[in-house]
């Protein structure tokens, strides 16, 4: 069943106008508050058996032996997929067809290649018969020397990072940059591996019927897994049903299908009957992508005027041994600050590890943090305030590529950032303010930039005999509010009042709405949404202003503006028509039409596009524990338009906690003798709890930006990390006068130097 919201409860302020703007609730929020909005885990259908994964012990080496025979006498367990005993598959999952083909181990040889990864699937008909059957596997393995951290190997040059950037960018003449410069600071910054551990861990649940599939699984993208998952069974992709209507969280790493979820399927195949397969915590820590650990040195130069002369960013980044994504870190450089001479490049070192994959403001986030913190030194070694310093290097063009900006108000962000803040009463000098009970207080602030992407996607629009509209896509949504703004967009495109539309979204059986990912979904599917509302009432239009009964006739379509259910003359808006009595008359029950959404390649390779912010974080210090209590952050941003401003507070208020936990609290603890990673669990794997976060106040900044897309809309999702990791950071220095360069931030590191 197709998963649809009808706003028919809207409040009545929202009725008679425009949607977009407003600050509606999330219309999914009952479901899920009182526990009727269904994940994938919780389906059930009929004799579904349960698969669990058994995961290496090891780094890297080989699977000796699996005692399969004591896992198969445990009362319950019906059968044991290993590499030799499963499905066979119509490609090599080691083939790379395409970018996002990332390769995964699905038991196709007895090769380790990281901690965590699968070496068997035991299916069974409790979860506990299927947990114990897994223990009794007791694997035996030949064990390899692992290679673990950014000195394990010889670095070498990636083709390209991210997906398909350039590992290099020279702008301009770097040694001529050095020269001119009176200023240089040279300072390495290292970032460590983080984990995805969205609340909903990776699940699905898989049936085949004959050689069609239905699956209830999280999903970021549900055609490209359709192709992705088609590809490896031999089926077409449109015999795959993806029901996806709520994940539990994504940041990237349920963009692509993943090897776990494609052991669930493959499981159901091998068994005839219907499997689900949920991960434990502990297993998210391997073969659903990461953040890849970085050590990024930043050179810097300024002339006497604290003018930049030069940026040189180098990263060294970890990628699996097996694998190419290499984590795009010094691309942060290209952007936010003029300078004559850039050059950004990246090395990348093959460890022991699953290969790291998207995560929230991938590149961005580590890059950010680092640059930030490099500007925050240059500003100091010329004695010149952070936002001044800022202010003076403020990029008017895109300094690699010369082009305009689309729009940029970053400028706007900064002064009313810091009047809120209070920023003018910053002291230059670090360690020079004490709170009431004597703990070193700091001010530190980050600059936040997050490209204003778009990718593409479909909608399909309806106006029903009734006067009513249905709007239907293939969206997702992770949390973020997509149901509740794309909805707003679909009544504003229709020119109806909110609950008059039903919005329908989250399954594969409707239009492909592409990737929800890179801050983009909104533009996206709100322009295809945008454009099918278009189509449809140019349809309506086309069957009434040729029709001498009707008073819109002779209008033409460019002559009628659809709002409130009809139809109304420009030229004289007295002159109406309903939808309704507009297809009432032509006899039909309902219309349709469809739109798409993708960038404009004209637009693009004219202008610079990219929402900013400013951030500005206080921390407080105990001098005698090194203990760090941050006490205040304030964003402002500029993001385009706005089509929800609750939806995009909660997602700023998410980024800039993301911030926080970057500079302060995330890491991934490895063992370096055994590649192990020491605290993949919720206990020991550091993320905020609400006690760890202080105050926040965000900032929308208006903006107009007519190119970026027709709706002006940039997104939001990872901006607020990208300023508030180097706000904290810089925060920390000022309270201490110790600069940190290895995150996140420790008492270890501070309290000698305080002492």
């Amino acid at each position: 069943m197709t998963p649809e919201i009808n706003l028919t409860r809207d409040p009545a302020h929202l009725r008679h106008g425009s949607s977009i703007g407003q600050p509606l609730t999330r219309t999914d929020g009952v479901l899920k508050v009182t526990g009727k909005a269904r994940y994938a885990a919780d389906n059930h259908p009929p004799g579904m058996l349960y698969a669990v994964i058994a995961t290496s012990c090891i780094a890297r080496g080989r699977v000796k032996s699996l005692d399969v025979a004591a896992a198969k006498r445990h009362p319950g367990v019906v059968d044991v997929m290993t590499p030799a005993h499963k499905p066979e598959l119509a490609e090599d999952p080691d083939a790379k067809g395409n970018p996002f083909a990332f390769r995964m181990e699905l038991l196709q040889s007895d090769e380790v290649r990281y901690a965590n990864q699968a070496i068997a699937v035991v299916i069974a008909e409790t979860l506990e018969a299927a947990t114990e059957g897994a223990a009794l596997l007791s694997p035996r393995y030949q064990v390899e020397i692992a290679r673990v951290g950014l000195d394990a190997g010889e670095p070498y040059a990636p083709p390209v990072v991210g997906i398909g950037n350039p590992a290099e960018v020279v702008h301009g003449e770097i040694d001529a940059g050095f020269a001119a410069a009176s200023k240089l600071t040279d300072a390495t910054y290292e970032t460590p591996a983080q984990y995805h551990n969205a609340m909903e861990p990776h699940a699905i649940v898989a049936v085949w019927d004959g050689d069609k599939l239905f699956l209830d699984t999280p999903s970021q993208g549900m055609a490209i897994a359709q192709g992705r998952i088609g590809g490896l069974l031999g089926i077409p992709p449109g015999n795959i049903h993806i029901n996806s209507p709520f994940l539990g969280g994504g940041f990237g790493s349920k963009g692509l299908v993943s090897g776990p979820q494609m052991l669930g399927i493959m499981a159901a195949r091998l068994v005839g009957r219907p499997v689900k397969l949920v991960l434990r915590r502990s297993q998210m820590y391997g073969p659903v992508g990461h953040r890849a650990s970085t050590r990024q040195r930043l050179r810097l130069g300024a002339d006497d005027a604290g003018v930049l002369t030069v940026i040189d960013h180098h990263a060294r980044i970890t990628t699996s041994s097996f694998d190419d994504f290499y984590e795009p870190a010094a691309d942060a450089s290209h952007t936010l600050y003029a300078s004559p001479a850039i050059r950004t490049a990246h090395e990348a070192v093959r460890v022991d590890t699953g290969t790291p994959l998207f995560m929230r403001a991938p590149g961005e986030a580590t890059g950010s943090i680092a640059l930030e913190s490099a500007i925050d030194e240059m500003a100091f070694a010329c004695g010149i305030d952070p936002l001044d310093f800022r202010l003076r290097n403020y990029a008017e063009v895109e300094p690699t590529t010369g082009k305009p900006f689309s729009s940029k108000a970053l400028r706007q962000c900064y002064a009313r950032g810091a009047e809120r803040f209070g920023w003018a009463r910053r002291p230059l000098q670090p360690r020079q303010m004490r709170d009431e009970n004597g703990f070193l207080v700091g001010w530190g602030m980050g600059t936040a930039t997050f490209p204003a992407l778009m990718f593409q996607g479909n909608a399909r629009a309806v106006i029903r005999a009734d006067g009513s509209g249905v709007m239907e896509s293939g969206a997702h949504d992770m949390g973020q509010g997509a149901w509740t703004a794309l909805a707003q967009i679909s009544a504003d495109a229709l020119g109806l009042d909110l609950g008059e539309i039903t919005f329908r979204s989250g399954t594969s059986d409707l239009p492909d709405a592409g990737i929800a990912g890179g801050s983009a979904h909104t533009a996206t599917v709100g322009a295809a949404i945008h454009n099918a509302g278009a189509a449809v009432i140019a349809r309506l239009a086309e069957l009434a202003t040729p029709d001498e009964r009707s008073p819109l006739f002779g209008a033409g379509n460019t002559g009628v503006i659809a709002r409130q259910g009809r139809l109304h003359r420009r030229d004289d808006e007295t002159r109406s028509e309903s939808y309704a009595e507009i297809l009432a008359r032509a006899g039909l029950a309902e219309i349709d039409a469809s739109g798409t959404g993708a960038a404009d390649p004209a637009a693009q390779s004219h202008y610079a596009m990219h929402a900013h912010g400013a951030v500005f974080a206080e921390v407080k210090v105990d001098p005698e524990l090194g203990q760090i209590r941050a006490t205040r952050l304030v964003g402002a941003f500029a993001a385009g338009r706005i089509i929800n401003p609750r939806l995009v507070q909660s997602q700023l208020f998410g980024g800039m906690i993301w911030g926080l936990s970057f500079a302060l609290h995330e890491e991934a603890v490895m063992d370096h003798r055994s590649g192990r990673i020491l605290n993949a669990n919720l206990a020991e794997y550091h993320v905020p709890v609400n006690a760890d976060v202080p105050p926040m106040d965000v900032i929308t900044v208006d903006e107009h930006d007519p190119h970026v897309n027709a709706l002006g809309i940039k997104g939001v999702g990872e901006i607020g990390i990208t300023g508030s990791a180097g706000a904290v950071a810089n925060a920390v220095w000022h309270a201490t006068g110790i600069r940190v360069r290895r995150f996140p931030i420790r008492i270890e590191e501070l309290v000698t130097g305080l002492s």
